[in-house]
């Protein structure tokens, strides 16, 4: 097959793959990115090798447009009046969680199992990244609400910020490392610089996007125009070789705070699955199977698997007793403090993307293993990470699966004698279905729904607009015509 066909045709089964793979862990309740990783290892070399190689490595710019979408949506929760009012409490948890467990995650690579000082800085950068996606698809489920939720989805906001903030200066220091060059401090003060410039970058595309995407626009044309603009500034990252990730987040920042236009967020939402399914896909297509249960020389002399297993329950303890001390710094209550550490568990999408980068920048073997772990000890999070989030929303008392916290309705008939139990539970049930919708539909489908049936609208309104025009044109000439044959 020609370099085209093949290119074709490898993009069908992996979307299809990953389709399928759905179907089972849809059966398991595990999440869809599980679905895609494992998909991608089973038709990767390792098993039935259905993709060529040559695909993997001419799609390694996929990472930095899935972080590109991920990021941007993300940003949806920065807004400025919200960030107002405990703003300084989130930032204090934030930063306790998440340097702990890169200092956690650090200690035991490098001073415990005598690991590569390069691949122990990266690893431990990442260690701070949180799946986002998870909590809060676990969150919608639920319906829950509350203090908790509000904090929660800040401090995961937060956090990938710190962790994007952590990998640029460690994957900078272990380039330094590696090349064995000087060690100075402008090594590590120009990522900062670098990855403020594209803060300040992203904020001013947000502030762009706001003018472009008028009010009068078509949805399909809002639609294109945010997508290239996503493009556009993950093109620039690149160029200069900085991750687009706090320039995105940055932009959807910028965006939501400018217009409060939550639908844009909605449509990309339900517009970005199938490029999301192709990255993580591609990162279980770059899965090594056999450098999992060997050790890598230039690491360590550990097997990547124990070094995987090791570091899986090392960043947990790192999450809880961060959190647990930053909401006792922060004077959080009680439920907040003792099960905020439980949500923070889920690792994915940021910290995959971040290690695809990582191991196109370290390269050979380190950058393979690094991949290797994270990707290993993600499936593992993915796994048991929803199952916590779900149990911490529940211990903190942000939902209820009780019927009488649900609904409430009153316990007594007008005359006032008390209702039996039967009674209360038929009225509970016929107010739940009262309030329930005739047919749910998710808030993302409902917004492309809503824009390509505004564009359908529009069109068809255009259509009739000139078939009238025509016809007003038309008149004079008939006229005229009938005037001349009297």
């Amino acid at each position: 097959m020609g370099h085209a066909d093949s290119a074709i045709l490898s993009i069908s089964i992996i979307l299809f793959s990953g389709f399928l793979m759905t179907r089972v862990t849809k059966k398991l309740r595990l999440p869809n990115v599980t679905a895609y990783i494992v998909a991608g290892i089973l038709i990767g070399p390792f098993c039935l090798n259905l993709i060529p190689m040559r695909i993997v490595s001419d799609t390694d710019f996929l990472p930095d447009i899935a972080l590109s979408f991920i990021a941007f949506s993300t940003g949806e929760f920065f807004r400025f009046d919200t960030l107002r009012k405990n703003g300084a409490k989130v930032i204090v948890i934030t930063l306790f969680e998440a340097l702990l467990a890169s200092l956690l995650v650090f200690v035991v690579s490098f001073c415990v199992l005598k690991l590569n000082l390069a691949f122990s800085i990266v690893l431990a950068a990442l260690a701070s990244a949180t799946a986002p996606a998870s909590t809060m698809m676990t969150i919608r489920q639920t319906g829950a609400k509350g203090d908790f939720v509000e904090t929660l989805l800040q401090v995961v906001a937060l956090d990938d910020i710190v962790g994007l903030l952590a990998y640029s200066v460690a994957i900078s220091v272990a380039i330094v490392y590696g090349k064995g060059e000087a060690f100075s401090v402008s090594r590590i003060v120009q990522p900062i610089f670098s990855n403020a410039v594209v803060l300040l970058l992203g904020f001013g595309f947000g502030f762009a996007l706001k003018f472009l995407l008028a009010p009068s626009r078509s949805s399909d044309n809002r639609l294109i125009i945010s997508i290239a603009f996503l493009f556009a500034f993950c093109a620039i990252c690149t160029v200069f070789g900085v991750s687009p990730l706090l320039g995105c987040m940055s932009m959807g920042t910028a965006y939501i705070n400018f217009t409060d236009d939550e639908k844009l967020f909605k449509q990309l939402a339900y517009f970005s699955p199938p490029i999301l399914l192709l990255f993580f896909v591609r990162s279980g297509l770059s899965f090594d199977l056999r450098a999992l249960v060997s050790a890598s020389g230039s690491v360590g002399k550990i097997p990547l698997l124990a070094i995987g297993v090791i570091y899986f329950f090392v960043r947990i303890l790192g999450k809880y007793f961060g959190a647990f001390l930053g909401c006792l710094v922060a004077g959080k209550g009680e439920n907040t403090r003792n099960y905020l550490g439980l949500a923070l568990i889920p690792q994915a999408g940021v910290a995959i993307g971040l290690a695809a980068l990582g191991s196109r920048a370290l390269g050979g073997e380190t950058g393979n293993a690094l991949q290797t772990i994270i990707l290993a000890s993600s499936v593992l999070y993915e796994l048991i990470g929803p199952a916590c989030a779900k149990l911490s929303l529940y211990l903190s008392k942000s939902y209820s699966t009780k019927l009488e916290d649900l609904v409430s309705v009153k316990e007594t008939e007008e005359n006032g004698a008390q209702k039996s139990e039967l009674e209360l539970l038929i009225e509970r049930i016929q107010k739940i279905q009262e309030e329930l919708p005739f047919h749910t539909v998710n808030e993302e489908e409902a917004a492309y729904t809503e824009a390509a049936e505004n564009h359908a609208q529009a069109v068809f309104e255009e259509r009739i607009a000139k078939i009238s025009e025509g016809r007003q044109r038309a008149n004079p000439i008939r006229k005229s015509q009938k005037r001349r044959r009297r």
